[in-house]
């Protein structure tokens, strides 16, 4: 058999995309890349995003893990295009495309028992060979298959020659047939394996480009057995290198590999800025770091995603979000402060505190955290820096504050800064030496916005009571 290429067949039909996630656990970070990387190129192209549940191996799928992968979709704005399609439910659609296979020739029932294979495969090992199906099977007519006796349907892979894939990311991939088994497309049971169901729904779909994990691409040259045995249009593929972790290492947990919904609820990380991280894992436009999801559609290409892994840095995520909170609309972000604060919280209140609020936060729990002072009840608990600040002669300052603001009669940032410094230049000290105090007395804490701010925030009532509350004779 002469060397044959795949032929990419995305180019005279309209780009048709999917992300197939199998649903035995959370959305994990490599999948929500997957999913944009084919989003995007849908969308440049505009063509079609389709969204597939592999949910064929019965005993892992679960119904919580579907509803995960739907809402860290519908998060991050990759929801298919059309409705999604459950791959079970198409399980007698598979068996038969692998019957129209036996019947041309492409594939055959093998009758090898479970202990045969097992002798077989214990034999390669023993003589440190690389274990093959050779089935005596392969070549047997309808006339020879013994009755009643139980049997699984083996594709009939080449065995000279090799193949070429032209992948849009790793380039030019060849390998040999001889590499390639006749691996099983119906079990004995009847039930379709997930090699061949993913290829036949791939056809039925329309599917123009598989842009998948490079964990996957050994699975494209067996795939591509069944495609040419039926005579259907091959796909383009992309290849995309798996994410490591900051250290090189596999990505797991202590890297960030958790679910999309952790990143929302644990971490509180934005939408739009876990899109804009994802995007620029492992694919860039010059030194750009921020895209729009209309630039970022405009821009990318799948062939510009890099060859080698990509590494995930949780500090440049937050530093990330940390940007996109800034940007983000105010009455927005206290809807979502509002909801981690509780019932207490005020959402005017908070989108009036929002410009000051959120300079100072990486991510929605700081940002959370930092408006907390606003709602808590008199008297304050103070945390350990803030009663470090509060000596006696403090408390002393703190009860001639007390006095200056209750007779001031512009509560204003301008007015109230101005008051305290005349005060600081009466006693010859710093501001620092009066607002650490005062911070303390109004929040609670060592840190918080502009003490301005949040007198001016807190209002005139609360702030004086709050100072009356720490401050001494």
């Amino acid at each position: 058999m002469a060397s044959t290429s795949a032929t990419p067949a995305g180019k005279n039909r309209p780009v048709v995309t999917r992300f197939a996630p199998s649903p035995t656990g959370y959305l994990h970070i490599g999948g929500a890349r997957t999913a944009l990387f084919n989003w995007l190129y849908a969308r440049h192209h505009g063509g079609k995003y389709l969204v597939r549940i592999e949910d064929t191996d019965r005993a892992r799928s679960t119904e919580p893990a579907i509803a995960a992968i739907f809402d860290g979709l519908d998060w991050l704005g990759l929801g298919g295009d059309e409705e999604p399609v459950f791959q079970f439910a198409r399980s007698a659609r598979h068996a038969e495309v692998a019957h129209q296979l036996l019947e041309a020739g492409h594939a055959y029932r093998c009758y090898l028992t479970p202990e045969e294979l097992a002798a077989r495969r214990e034999k390669a090992q023993a003589e440190r060979k690389p274990f093959r199906i050779d089935s005596e099977w392969r070549d047997t007519s309808p006339d020879q298959w013994p009755a009643e006796q139980p049997y699984v349907v083996r594709i009939k892979a080449p065995k000279t020659g090799e193949v070429t894939i032209a992948d849009a990311v790793q380039g030019n991939v060849t390998v040999a047939n001889a590499e390639l088994d006749d691996f099983i497309l119906l079990r004995s049971d009847g039930t379709p394996t997930y090699m061949l169901a993913v290829v036949v729904d791939d056809h039925d779909m329309g599917v123009t480009h598989v842009i998948r994990g490079d964990d996957h691409l050994n699975n494209a040259f067996r795939q591509l057995v069944i495609i040419r045995g039926m005579g259907w249009p091959e796909p383009t593929y992309g290849h995309v290198p798996l994410i490591h972790g900051n250290d090189g290492a596999k990505l797991s947990k202590r890297h960030g590999a958790l679910g999309v919904d952790a990143y929302r609820d644990e971490l509180g990380v934005l939408p739009e800025a876990l899109f804009n991280y994802l995007l620029r894992l492992g694919w860039g436009h010059g030194d750009k770091e921020e895209f729009t999801r209309e630039e970022a559609v405009a821009l990318f290409d799948i062939a510009d995603v890099n060859k080698g892994a990509s590494r995930f840095d949780m500090k440049k995520l937050l530093n990330m979000n940390g940007h996109y909170i800034r940007a983000a609309d105010d009455a927005r972000l206290a809807t979502l402060a509002a909801a981690r604060i509780g019932p207490e919280a005020d959402e005017a209140l908070l989108t009036q505190a929002m410009p000051v609020l959120k300079t100072r936060a990486r991510d929605m729990i700081e940002l959370a955290d930092g408006a907390m002072f606003l709602f808590r009840q008199r008297p304050l608990p103070l945390d350990e820096k803030a009663a470090a600040l509060l000596d006696a002669e403090a408390r002393t300052r703190l009860g001639a504050i007390h006095e200056r603001f209750a007779a001031e009669t512009d509560w204003t940032t301008e007015a109230l800064e101005a008051n305290l410094k005349a005060y600081a230049e009466e006693l010859g000290a710093g501001l620092g030496k009066l607002a650490q105090p005062l911070r303390a007395a109004l929040t609670g804490q060592a840190t918080s916005p502009g003490i301005f701010d949040v007198l001016v925030l807190l209002g005139r009532e609360e702030s004086l009571a709050r100072i009356a509350d720490q401050a001494g004779g």
